[in-house]
């Protein structure tokens, strides 16, 4: 019985070292193989480096995915072609070190500065309404963010479900962070639109709101550009890549709304939502 036992031990022992071989083996094979020392060879004119998020005490920016060579999936593809040929060079994303994934302790407070893009991020609460506002965004074929209260939305299933081409996340619960009711409306929310909410929004460095988002791995955002009475000059005077713009439910933004819509692309930039805004993806 020892002797079998002693003998298959032995022949698993013999296989492994055979694999551990063979694809030692073929590992050198490509090394050495000319298309592969030619896909080496030409690597720097694909590598985008990566790019951190910007950390500054509590704040920060998110950064950018690189991308760089998928060797084995470019050997095999230019192997079958039979000689090296570069476009058909596999690529794959670089994860920066730092990211905005990692750190949800931090408010959020733009986008990333290379991107001409800016979020129009609309909170309402449960005393206001966002139709007039929805109807300015979807005649200038613009996508807005929408922090809809807890109590509104319970009020407002049909509209939000309306809402859907939008993002729509949750602002607060009556107007507070108590945990378990804040908990109850992100759940009914991501039932209502079948999508898992991501952020939460504060006026200003808000540690209430941070510290209970932070705990159910929600990223926080406040804005850097706050409008108040005066939309379209505030917009005017701040505006910037990568600008997360708040602008309240009020007879005013529904006034100047348009205007400053008009007055954003007339600038050159894109007008996304959040969740485009704030990926760190890898952008053409």
């Amino acid at each position: 019985m020892i002797k079998k036992i002693t003998q298959v031990l032995v022949a698993i022992l013999l296989i492994s070292f055979s694999f551990y071989y063979t694809n030692k083996t073929i590992e050198l094979i490509r090394k050495t193989d000319p298309i592969m020392q030619e896909i080496k060879e030409n690597k720097d004119k694909f590598i985008v480096a990566t790019e951190d998020a910007k950390i500054e005490e509590d704040k920060i920016i998110p950064g950018k995915k690189g991308m760089e060579i998928d060797y084995d999936k470019s050997f095999q593809k230019m192997k079958q072609y039979g000689t090296y040929n570069e476009s058909l060079t596999v690529l794959k994303e670089v994860a920066p070190t730092i990211s905005i994934e990692d750190n949800y302790d931090k408010f959020v407070i733009s986008g990333n500065n290379d991107k001409k893009e800016v979020a129009l991020v609309f909170p309402t609460y449960y005393d206001t309404s966002p139709m007039k506002i929805l109807q300015i965004l979807n005649q200038n074929s613009v996508l807005g963010t929408f922090f809809i209260d807890g109590t509104w939305l319970e009020s407002n299933l049909s509209l939000v479900k309306s809402m859907e081409q939008h993002e729509v996340e949750i602002l607060n619960y009556n107007n507070k962070y108590e945990e378990i009711y804040f908990k109850s409306a992100l759940e009914y929310l991501q039932n209502v639109i079948e999508e898992k909410p991501k952020y939460c929004y504060a006026d200003y460095d808000n540690k209430e709101v941070i510290s209970l988002c932070s705990k159910l791995k929600l990223h926080t955002v406040t804005p850097t550009i706050k409008t108040t009475s005066n939309p379209y000059q505030e917009v005017v005077d701040k505006l910037q890549n990568g600008a997360i713009i708040s602008l309240p439910i009020s007879t005013t933004t529904e006034k100047e709304l348009d205007l400053v819509i008009k007055y954003i692309k007339g600038k050159g930039y894109n007008i996304v939502t959040l969740d485009k805004l704030l990926s760190e993806n890898y952008d053409k």
